[in-house]
């Protein structure tokens, strides 16, 4: 049987050469990259089976890789952090990570895990499956990510290309808050300078398309002093 294919992805090239070793010696054929960037270029190329992805990264971070990740692939990902605090995990396994393990980690344990992965993958056919989830729906919003539409009760809401970006990004994370430095970087992929006029403009926009009364707004709430957000329906 072809050995597994595990991407290692961290901007600290001591850390990937050390778990490079580790996952070779436990039967696997090793990918490396060092930024989210090479990450996705990745695995454009090459089926990967599992992923080692480091949180904080120059170019593209571990969370915005993974969100690039998840708009296409299932494939297991872990989240490797210094971060310790459980709202980083928490966002982390929100965003889609399968599981999270913090630095300093347990060797054997980490190879555990990956190993776990693996087998749940495989065995429950998961690597034989599309990933769904090309409509995300939310209340009376549904988008459609195949054809990059917006409806609103079954009404056609006309987004430009940035404000379906930015409605994309909420609405795959419902109820959570995003500041406007973060919809800037993941949105305009960019580092965020004064980004807060700008965003504020888009939301704007998106309000007056999406919302019966834009000054009382259903969907699209701001959270004072910390962001945006979708509200979250069943």
């Amino acid at each position: 049987m072809e050995a597994y294919r595990v991407l290692v992805v961290d901007d600290d090239r001591e850390i990937v050469k050390s778990l490079g070793k580790l996952l070779e010696l436990e039967g696997y054929q090793v990918y490396k990259a060092y930024n989210g960037v090479e990450a996705l270029d990745t695995v454009m190329q090459v089926q990967i089976h599992l992923i080692l992805l480091d949180v904080m990264m120059p170019r593209l971070n571990g969370l915005a890789a993974l969100m690039k990740l998840r708009e296409k692939n299932n494939i297991p990902i872990i989240m490797l952090s210094a971060k310790t605090e459980e709202s980083d995990k928490v966002l982390g396994l929100s965003m889609g990570a399968d599981d999270y393990v913090t630095k300093p980690y347990n060797t054997a344990e980490l190879m555990a895990r990956v190993k776990s992965q693996l087998r749940r993958y495989f065995s429950l056919g998961a690597a034989t499956t599309s990933r769904k989830g090309d409509l995300l729906v939310n209340g009376g919003l549904v988008l459609d990510k195949n054809t990059r539409e917006l409806s609103v009760d079954g009404e056609p809401a006309h987004l430009t290309a940035t404000e379906y970006k930015i409605v994309e990004l909420l609405m795959a994370h419902p109820g959570y808050v995003f500041s406007s430095e973060e919809i800037y970087s993941q949105v305009w992929q960019e580092d965020a300078y004064a980004a807060e006029n700008t965003v504020m403009v888009h939301i704007r926009h998106i309000r007056e398309k999406i919302e019966i009364t834009p000054k009382n707004p259903k969907y699209l709430k701001v959270v004072w002093g910390i962001g945006y957000k979708i509200e979250k329906f069943n």
